[in-house]
């Protein structure tokens, strides 16, 4: 059973403040595909995604889409709504299916407006989401599809238990607002160098430090300033 100390926000609270919020924090289920809201929604409840990952995305009036962020266990989702905009114009897909912690928007603003530590945790935190999301817009515009890629798989696998990732390299492209070509071509390269293992949609990371060094710096950016503003996350249990 998902509990908040698996969310890093969550877990980052002082007990007092986390007390108030555990009564009203409820388990949700994230299927893959699942839209949690549309461009100019009124957001009704904020989600800590516990093992689950988000994509929050922007789409043309064409219909094509590109990511802007990913959001897993690090973050929340709905940050419009503590920052006084209730809507946003950006879109949010479950792109890897799990649980999650949800919160009513009023609770959280309740909180949010004692000015205590929450609101300086969520302000650090939207800080580390905007960074992520200008380093997205410099990686798109400047690297290539096989670093993109490769920042993807990283911060993807950051917000996940384990090394595997369960995804369709369509799914991928629309991610990171490329051709299906161009994906299946930097995923087969990373295969043939023994980096990642790719069969009937499960990517498999076979040698992350590698994959780190084939990443632009663009990775690097986002993962030193999100631990810098939220700390260091947990080490995962030696088996």
């Amino acid at each position: 059973m998902p509990e908040p100390r698996d969310n890093r926000l969550l877990a980052a609270l002082p007990a007092a403040d986390l007390q108030r919020l555990a009564p009203h924090l409820e388990v949700f289920t994230l299927g893959l595909g699942e839209v949690l809201y549309e461009p100019g929604d009124t957001l009704r409840h904020v989600y800590f995604p516990v093992d689950a990952i988000v994509s929050l995305l922007h789409v043309t009036e064409s219909g094509a889409s590109a990511e802007i962020a990913v959001v897993g266990n690090e973050g929340m989702i709905g940050i419009a709504l503590f920052m006084g905009g209730e809507s946003t114009s950006s879109r949010a897909v479950v792109q890897s299916a799990g649980a999650a912690l949800r919160l009513p928007g009023p609770t959280l603003k309740k909180e949010f407006n004692r000015h205590g530590d929450l609101l300086l945790l969520m302000l650090r935190y939207t800080q580390a989401l905007i960074t992520q999301m200008s380093q997205t817009a410099l990686c798109n515009r400047h690297h290539s599809i096989d670093q993109q890629l490769c920042r993807w798989l990283l911060l993807s696998l950051d917000r996940l238990p384990g090394n595997r990732l369960t995804m369709t390299q369509e799914l991928i492209a629309n991610m990171l607002g490329v051709r299906r070509e161009g994906v299946t071509e930097a995923a087969g390269k990373l295969q043939r160098l023994g980096v990642i293992e790719y069969s009937r949609g499960q990517i498999t990371v076979l040698d992350r430090t590698r994959l780190e060094g084939l990443s632009c710096e663009c990775y690097s950016v986002v993962k030193t300033e999100t631990d810098r503003l939220l700390g260091q996350p947990p080490t995962p249990p030696t088996l």
